[in-house]
């Protein structure tokens, strides 16, 4: 039953409801689209007894400020936008907390990478469109109306008590723990004391975001130079990005041959490199097919990584072979499952 709801009192510079995408409609010319650091609402996903492809909030560069209309239990994950309840404490991010109703709380400007990820336990309930809820602006479909989020939206969630045993179970001690204070009036939140680390953050550093490719299909279109430019020196994400696509900055790569391909399948990660010779990392709501040719692909390991390069970052690529691709994908997917187990244990208070 949908009743819970956050209502939105600001926006945020783009904040939108997103999932884990609309798999299997490629071949109509629609990509898959969701969240563009799937990792990130993966884990708040789990830290809020949903699924992983249940949709939440993805909030871009700055966030908005948000009222919780019921009791809820919530988790923020991804870049730290110093989240804090509006007059009071600081939100701990990558753990779940407990929100009383009526508690209006902020995130403000990411102090380091670029989008931030909020769940709700039982998840956001928008009607599913093309077996998604996630927002795609460009088609207009999903989240509320296929846009962006406006001040006085009311976001709808699962109704208490809906989630997941173990997070409800969670949500109770946590109540209780508020309530046994005697000062519920006061305290607007309450969280355990562990957390999920965030490890797929690994690859970013003081020398800028690493990210391992895959020569592409027409990396031997390029000159040497341009290919090992492309390996060895840095990139800048300029600020024409978004979720269609990361500009970058750097050494021009200088394609060797003049003939035009014809239009061929791309995927988010497919390194593009038009005329100019600058490239592009295309991203999640990139399209389907495209002409310019592909130097690299990033591995789909690293795409979190991606998502978190904010106007200005650096970016270097790291060459890897298709093996080593696929190992890490296979260690990533253990790596949450284990979590997943380690969460629900946590919850259960095992």
């Amino acid at each position: 039953m949908d009743s819970v709801s956050l209502t939105v009192l600001e926006p945020g510079f783009y904040t939108t409801i997103q999932d884990m995408g609309r798999p299997g409609l490629r071949h109509a010319g629609l990509g898959a689209g969701g969240a563009m650091d799937s990792y990130a609402l993966c884990v708040a996903n789990l830290l809020t007894g949903n699924e992983p492809q249940a949709a939440g909030l993805e909030l871009t560069l700055s966030g908005p400020v948000l009222r919780a209309e019921q009791d809820m239990l919530i988790a923020l994950t991804g870049a730290d936008m110093e989240p804090r309840i509006v007059g009071g404490m600081e939100l701990p991010m990558w753990r779940p907390v407990w929100l009383a109703a009526g508690t209006v709380f902020t995130l403000g400007r990411a102090a380091a990478g670029c989008r931030a990820y909020l769940a709700v336990a039982g998840g956001i309930h928008v009607p599913p469109q093309l077996g998604g809820r996630g927002t795609d602006v460009r088609v207009r479909i999903g989240g509320l109306s296929g846009r962006p989020l406006a001040a006085g939206d009311a976001i709808p969630c699962m109704a208490a008590g809906d989630g997941a045993p173990p997070a409800v179970a969670l949500e109770a001690r946590l109540r209780q723990r508020v309530l046994a204070e005697g000062r519920r009036q006061a305290i607007a939140m309450a969280a355990p004391r562990w957390f999920a680390p965030p490890r797929a953050y690994g690859g970013a550093g003081a020398d800028g975001i690493v990210l391992r490719a895959m020569p592409g299909a027409e990396s031997g279109q390029f000159s040497e130079a341009a290919r090992t430019a492309l390996y060895r020196e840095p990139f800048r994400v300029a600020p024409a990005s978004d979720r269609m696509g990361l500009r970058l900055s750097g050494p021009m790569l200088e394609r060797t041959t003049r003939a035009e391909l014809l239009s061929h399948g791309v995927a988010p990660g497919t390194v593009q490199v038009p005329p100019g010779g600058s490239p592009i990392v295309l991203a999640a709501d990139c399209q389907t097919t495209g002409g310019y040719p592909k130097i690299a692909q990033v591995a789909h390991v690293d795409l979190p990584l991606l998502a978190q390069a904010r106007p200005g970052a650096t970016i270097r690529f790291q060459p890897i072979d298709l093996a080593e691709a696929q190992q890490l994908d296979l260690a990533r997917e253990q790596e949450l499952a284990q979590l997943a187990a380690g969460i629900k244990a946590a919850m259960s208070g095992l």
